[in-house]
């Protein structure tokens, strides 16, 4: 049988190639630090030009006075309260009517509700219970008009009112 021979401390092997590389790691963790550390400063100008210079007083476009008044017709708009204007359109409701329209105008405190009956009947019902609504003042049937030229000859009304809870 042969002998093994097995030699773990062999020392015939150059060191320059573990130097070399241990140079390229150190060079390169040096370069990483050097990026990090420029980074770190631009990102802290940065931050002490915002603290210096808010937002708000950046140089924004003007706003013409239409738009203006657009936005704040939407505001109000939007922040009027419509809960007690639906309720009593569903509380009008018939199966004998359909509403094809809403115009509420908030400022005014009026709406102009546009429909389709049956007959002027169901029309004059509707007017009626819209009335009757809380939420609805001087109901008055404005516009009616028979559409012959179609079948069963349904009634075409507009009827406007006074809207109560509107603010002011």
């Amino acid at each position: 049988m042969n002998r093994l021979a097995l030699d773990f401390v062999h020392r015939s092997r150059s060191p320059w190639p573990a130097r070399l590389l241990g140079l390229a790691a150190l060079g390169l963790a040096l370069e990483m630090g050097l990026s990090y550390k420029a980074l770190h400063d631009s990102v802290a100008a940065a931050e002490a030009k915002l603290a210096r210079h808010p937002l708000r007083s950046a140089p924004g476009r003007k706003l013409a006075a239409e738009e203006v008044a657009a936005v704040r017709e939407t505001v109000e708009r939007l922040g009027t309260p419509w809960e007690r204007l639906f309720a009593a359109l569903e509380s009008a409701a018939s199966d004998q009517v359909a509403l094809l329209g809403i115009e509420p105008d908030p400022k005014n405190g009026t709406v102009v509700i546009s429909g389709d009956s049956r007959d002027y009947l169901a029309a004059l019902s509707y007017v009626l219970n819209l009335s009757r609504a809380d939420a609805l003042t001087r109901v008055q049937l404005v516009r009616h008009e028979a559409k012959a030229n179609e079948p069963r000859a349904p009634i075409s009304f507009a009827v406007s009112a006074a809207w109560s809870e509107v603010r002011r």
